[in-house]
Parts: structure tokens; sequence; C-alpha cells
């Protein structure tokens, strides 16, 4: 199973940038994917969820407004497109899936089997 992140770069604040998480390799339905990212000294946070059969989506408070996270009918590629981008919006973005994650623990890290290998966002000022 492998999970590739893509779409990171350098972006001036207020801009948009638009990630990607391709996943192949399974022969089963995701339960979940997740974006969640991890700025230098902090630890990794939840950003946005969505629920693979019903769409549904959660999203930490900071992001609400701003994030959208969504998936394209037939493909097994998550999106999260980032617009309004802040300076603190910075850190490297991680997409995370699992195929048993329950509603209540979409936040968490923990719940997640399988990760991507993150791309790098900036944002400046």
């Amino acid at each position: 199973v492998q999970l590739q992140a893509s779409g990171g770069g350098l972006v001036q604040a207020g801009g948009s940038l638009r990630l990607s998480c391709a996943t192949s390799g399974h022969t089963f339905t995701w339960r979940a994917v997740a974006w969640f990212r991890q700025a230098p000294g902090k630890d990794r946070e939840f950003v946005a969820a969505i629920r693979w059969s019903s769409r549904h989506t959660l999203y930490e408070d900071t992001v609400k407004g701003r994030f959208t996270i969504s998936r394209a009918n037939g493909e097994n590629t998550v999106y999260l497109q980032m617009d309004n981008l802040k300076p603190e919006d910075t850190a490297v973005y991680y997409c995370a899936a699992d195929q048993g994650v329950i509603l209540s623990s979409m936040r968490d890290t923990r719940a997640y089997n399988y990760w991507g290998q993150g791309t790098l966002v900036t944002v400046s000022s």
C-alpha cells in the first residue's frame, strides 16, 4: 500500500495550493483519509479528514472556511484545497488513510496505519 502526497510549495500569504494524496496497492476500501501537518518543533496535528463512502468531512478549527478536503469519483485520490494561506500554515503536510478508523477517532494520528511521505508547504508573509 502506498500513499503519495504532492502539491506542496512556496506561496505568499493569501495564496492557494492544492495538495493531492494518491493511494495505490490496496484491494480494500478506505474508511477515511486525512491530512495532518507538522511544523518545525511542534507535534503533528490534525488538519482535515473525509469519510470515504459518505464523504463526511472534518476540519481543524483554524482551517475551517479556508481548506476543503474532497475526493473525486472513481479515483483513489484525496485532495486538500488550501485557500487564503497564512504563514502559520507552514508545515510538512502528511496524508494518512485507514480502512478501520471510526468516526470518533478521525482526528487522532494513532487511528491511521498508512501514511504518505509528506509534502512541504511554505507560506511567506
